[in-house]
């Protein structure tokens, strides 16, 4: 397979030579570099260059970008790779910086997708930051954007914003808790999940109800699936086909449907804090209204701050 891929992209390997090498790639730099989620034509021209033009690849897993790189024709000695995962990530991050005040040009990569996001990365760049060295950015794949550009998110107060959440916690009690605070939130929220722990991640999310999910599964791959359904059917329909609990997932919950009981929650918190403190008038609100107080709470927030506003510029 890997030599078939990478006959295959010798062109490509000819293309970013042509299209990304007579750019600019400074040195004591540090590449943060997308790869492909699945489909490996999701690769950029400008990452090929710089996969092959850096002194060093740090990656999550040695192993895995060794197989990526020669899937693209790319060779490199075990020596140039550097592993620099979630358990090591403070201590590699240092010797990335070490290598970079000496001058030297370093990419880093995940497994899949964009580092930082749910994966190690940021406090990598976070290092490389605070040394006074460069980070610069190769965007690309994410199952994040990839997923959010398919499902649709219409309605809601803020048409088309959304809430990055990534993996909710792996223990019952902490899940629970966190998608009660999800169910406060009016805008769409991007979860991401493991195969194994999917099912529970839809049981967890049926107390939302009627709410619009969008679920993606091995996105860009060959037997990718999206559906929408509801979250209280969400479990129904892992249960309905034979692979579909298999592969890596990433959701969207849709924006919380507007209703009246929300404009009405509105108008009885703007009436009370006219007349009491902040937390007094979100407090009051919740009882009448029956609204979550969090919610609340970030409404009262962007009241009185659009109040500040509007009196200073006044």
């Amino acid at each position: 397979m890997s030599s078939l891929a990478s006959a295959s992209f010798g062109a490509a390997l000819q293309g970013a030579r042509d299209a990304a090498g007579a750019q600019h790639y400074p040195e004591a730099t540090l590449y943060m570099v997308a790869t492909p989620i699945g489909n490996l034509a999701d690769i950029s021209l400008r990452a090929l260059h710089v996969l092959q033009l850096v002194d060093v690849v740090a990656c999550e897993d040695t192993r895995h970008t060794q197989g990526l790189l020669r899937a693209y024709g790319i060779e490199r000695p075990s020596a140039q790779l550097l592993a620099l995962h979630q358990h090591n990530e403070a201590e590699a991050a240092q010797a990335v910086v070490a290598r970079l005040s000496a001058g030297g040009r370093i990419a880093y990569v995940s497994d899949a997708g964009t580092p930082g996001i749910s994966d190690p990365g940021a406090r990598l760049a976070a290092a490389v930051r605070e040394a006074g060295l460069r980070v610069l950015p190769l965007p690309g794949a994410s199952s994040v954007t990839t997923l959010v550009a398919a499902a649709g998110l219409v309605g809601g107060e803020d048409h088309g914003a959304f809430v990055f959440a990534g993996f909710l916690p792996s223990k019952a009690g902490e899940r629970d808790a966190a998608v009660q605070t999800l169910a406060a939130e009016a805008r769409s929220v991007v979860l991401l999940e493991a195969p194994h722990r999917i099912e529970a991640l839809a049981r967890a999310l049926a107390v939302l109800g009627e709410r619009r999910v969008t679920v993606g599964r091995e996105l860009t791959k060959q037997f990718e699936e999206i559906a929408t359904t509801s979250a209280a059917d969400l479990s129904a329909w892992l249960a309905a086909g034979r692979d579909r609990t298999r592969g890596e997932f990433a959701l969207v919950l849709h924006p919380r449907p507007a209703d009246n009981n929300d404009a009405d929650a509105e108008r009885v918190l703007k009436l009370l804090l006219a007349e009491l403190p902040l937390k007094s008038a979100v407090r009051l609100a919740a009882e009448i209204s029956g609204a979550p107080r969090n919610a609340l709470y970030d409404l009262a927030l962007r009241l009185r701050g659009n109040g500040d506003q509007q009196s200073s510029s006044g």
